[in-house]
């Protein structure tokens, strides 16, 4: 469930403007904001339910596989690949959330998890949401490093510094997303027929200007990484097409940068509509027309794209990615039969590691 539910979630007639994440705020056109009915169509509700059901799974299998091959293959854990599987579980968590936001499209109320689970959700949406931005900036400024200044990196950059900054990362992204923890709740509202439990903004949120406030730390979260990402792909890029290419290094630099850019211009892509509806809502320039709720809904689509397609990049960028992928999936398929052949047989050591209970050569 992504950021954009709060505006769906978070509205009350009291105050229009309680909603942290959509785009623009609910047409409460009438005191009790009824959500009886789906606010789209069943052509809608079908045609993003076949859109997302697919997009989770084949974003499930892909960012699985990336943290895998990272984690298990030695020569995969580079500073860059350390960041991606950082990044990779972000995105994993992103897309655990899909159900409930796909159930509340169908059914918006009421919320059947409570106040625990409305809380947790939405503060876990935001954490990571905001620890993607952040994996993707400090990346980029890693790349900048090993580019236009390589001595100072190899000082610098460590795999355990690297782990280090990343645990900060994520630190820094709960802290940030800390105050969703207070902003939203599980509440109970008086409808026709009895009482229904709604996960939405508080009033709290609303009165304080904690909903306001937090609005502009999310428009900021986007808006500062994408001037450090378009000045530092500047500097890189001048850097690298001005230097003689017969350097192998260099060569492999351009291609690192290569694959992080589509990355950079994937994210971008998906995400610019996410926050310019933001804008537009903090702005109180939406009215909360069907176009706009139309909008609200493809950029919940692309920000749950956003989230699948980097392994698909990856893939498509790296063919590095690609071999350790391919490995990891070759090994594990024989591993059974390899294993069963081996139980009969004798411990040999053959100066390799241990692997389904024998002694084997290694493969890294």
């Amino acid at each position: 469930m992504d950021l954009l539910d709060l505006g769906e979630v978070g509205s009350g007639c009291e105050d229009e403007n309680c909603g942290l994440a959509s785009a623009f705020p609910e047409n409460c056109s009438n005191q009790a904001c009824q959500w009886e009915e789906p606010v789209f169509g069943l052509i809608e509700l079908v045609c993003v339910t076949v859109i997302y059901i697919p997009l989770m799974l084949f974003g499930l299998l892909g960012n699985i596989l990336t943290i895998l091959v990272v984690w298990l293959r030695p020569h995969m854990r580079s500073s860059t690949y350390l960041y991606l599987s950082s990044m990779a579980v972000s995105d994993l968590l992103i897309l655990l959330l899909l159900p409930l936001d796909l159930y509340k499209l169908w059914r918006p109320r009421p919320w059947p998890l409570g106040d625990l689970a409305c809380k947790l959700t939405m503060f876990l949406s935001e954490c990571c949401t905001f620890c993607t931005i952040l994996h993707i900036t400090f990346l980029s400024l890693e790349r900048y490093l090993a580019v236009c200044w390589p001595i100072t990196a190899k000082t610098l950059v460590t795999r355990r510094r690297t782990r280090a900054l990343i645990g900060c990362l994520w630190l820094g992204a709960a802290v940030s997303a800390a105050p969703v923890l207070v902003m939203v709740g599980a509440e109970d509202e008086k409808e026709k027929n009895g009482w229904d439990e709604r996960c939405r903004c508080t009033h709290y949120a609303v009165s304080s200007g904690l909903l306001s406030a937090m609005m502009i730390l999310s428009n900021l979260y986007f808006l500062i990484p994408l001037c450090i990402l378009g000045l530092v792909y500047s500097l890189i890029g001048r850097t690298l097409w001005l230097r003689p290419q017969s350097s192998r290094r260099d060569q492999s630099h351009r291609h690192t940068v290569k694959m992080l850019g589509v990355i950079v211009l994937a994210f971008v892509l998906c995400w610019l509509p996410f926050h310019v509806g933001r804008t537009i809502f903090s702005l109180s320039l939406g009215t909360g027309s069907d176009r706009q709720e139309y909008f609200n809904l493809v950029s919940s689509v692309l920000f749950y794209l956003s989230a699948a397609v980097n392994p698909l990049l990856y893939n498509l960028m790296s063919a590095r990615y690609r071999h350790a992928v391919h490995s990891l999936i070759h090994t594990h398929s024989h591993t059974p039969s390899h294993r069963l052949r081996t139980l009969t047989s004798q411990p040999v050591w053959t100066g390799g590691i241990i692997t389904g209970g024998c002694f084997t050569k290694a493969e890294l």
